[in-house]
């Protein structure tokens, strides 16, 4: 599990009073850049690769009202890895209250078109994937 926190902005307060949506989604592109980064895809790899990842796929569950000024925890976790993609799992946490989930999926690009993981990548990834969390996969129902 990687940790990455940070404090609530009050320019994200929305007229409900609470954190408004796409800000859910920079913390959890800014948890998502801690993932890569723990991960050895940070600054110097994309520099040295030409390389860089993209999310092609994302999925938020919001679940908890986020309040001003709080400091939230995102929990990351690798979920999947395949030659090109990697599966990223985000919980949000106020405390001991679970706020919201992220599910990612990033593409690996070098040059701007999509290309394998270095077989080294690859290990190194394989090697933090944990099980998949029962609510991965989701999809939108209803209507």
């Amino acid at each position: 599990m990687i940790a990455w926190r940070e404090r609530v902005r009050d320019e994200w307060i929305d007229y409900n009073g609470h954190l408004t949506e796409g800000y859910y989604g920079v913390v959890f592109g800014n948890a998502t850049d801690a993932v890569l980064d723990h991960l050895g895809l940070d600054a110097a790899y994309r520099e040295a690769n030409d390389s860089s990842m993209y999310t092609v796929e994302a999925h938020v569950r919001f679940l908890a009202e986020v309040p001003p000024g709080v400091e939230l925890e995102v929990r990351s976790s690798v979920i999947g890895v395949s030659d090109k993609l990697l599966r990223i799992w985000h919980e949000m946490w106020l405390d001991d209250r679970l706020c919201a989930t992220q599910e990612s999926l990033g593409l690996h690009v070098t040059g701007r078109r999509s290309a394998p993981f270095p077989d080294d990548v690859v290990s190194r990834i394989a090697a933090e994937v944990v099980r998949v969390p029962d609510d991965a996969g989701r999809s939108i129902r209803g209507g």
